[in-house]
């Protein structure tokens, strides 16, 4: 039986994802998208979409629409130009985050600027009861790679909490409509660390998914690159995940995450903890 300081998990091969080469577009689905469904991954607590994204220059998504989710880009390399109804326009590179609540409804394109390949990873998460249908908004962040070395950066946070500015440009991480936080961290050779979850409601255990971005390249194959070692801090890493690979984490109530890079350069990856 599982203790409260255990984390069981469950990984998500990056093989297993749905995968789409549309020649401008080379994506990754961790969750049923588009065409790709499979009724063992629809999403995880709040989490609904974890696309990991290779757009072309110059090409991208025409305008479309959104109503009703919280839909946020996070930029692993290049420029994606971004437009939207609300009169945003705007390019964003490395580090950059936007958050896009689409409430009522919402027009937007995005695509790669530029020369140069745009790579990131675009995050669909449920809003909170009640809240689906605000009023539209936009928030832009951006976070160096130093603010994310070797720690567990907080980058998206719900809109309620202390943590989080309203404001549309400001420090710390993006507010989101939504019981949902999410983390970036780039971990070099070696290291290892110890994530606490935020004290959430009193339930006995927690969702949470991992994902290690595919940093090196684009693989549809078997996963290779740099290697996480993760597993609760009780009990000592215990699976091993590489570039493109994920994992489902069901975490007890006193539990922590502990990872650590048995590779021999930086890992990038991404923790989203659903309360």
């Amino acid at each position: 039986m599982s203790s409260s300081k255990s984390i069981e998990i469950v990984p998500r091969r990056s093989t297993e994802r749905g995968h789409a080469d549309h020649g401008w577009l080379k994506t990754f689905h961790t969750f049923s998208f588009a065409n790709y469904h499979d009724s063992e991954h629809e999403s995880s607590g709040a989490l609904r979409v974890l696309n990991e994204d290779r757009v072309a220059p110059r090409t991208g998504f025409g305008t479309h629409s959104h109503r009703e989710y919280e839909i946020f880009s996070y930029v692993i390399s290049g420029e994606l130009e971004h437009q939207d109804s609300m009169g945003n326009t705007e390019v964003l590179s490395r580090g950059a985050l936007q958050m896009t609540s689409t409430g009522t409804g919402i027009s937007h394109s995005e695509k790669a600027h530029g020369s140069q390949e745009v790579h990131f990873c675009q995050i669909w998460a449920s809003p909170r009861p009640g809240e689906g249908k605000g009023k539209p908004a936009y928030f832009t962040r951006h976070f160096t790679d130093e603010e994310k070395r070797n720690q567990f950066r907080l980058i998206v946070a719900p809109s309620d909490s202390s943590e989080v500015s309203l404001s549309r440009e400001a420090e710390g991480p993006a507010p989101i409509r939504s019981q949902l936080r999410a983390y970036a961290s780039l971990v070099d050779p070696g290291v290892s660390l110890v994530h606490a979850f935020h004290p959430g409601q009193s339930v006995e255990r927690r969702r949470a998914y991992i994902h290690v971005v595919q940093k090196s390249g684009y693989n549809p194959g078997n996963a290779k690159g740099e290697t996480l070692r993760i597993g609760a801090q009780a009990e000592g890493p215990m699976i091993e995940l590489r570039e493109g690979d994920g994992s489902y984490l069901s975490v007890g109530k006193d539990a922590e995450l502990k990872v650590e890079n048995v590779g021999e350069g930086v890992v990038e990856f991404l923790l989203f903890d659903m309360e």
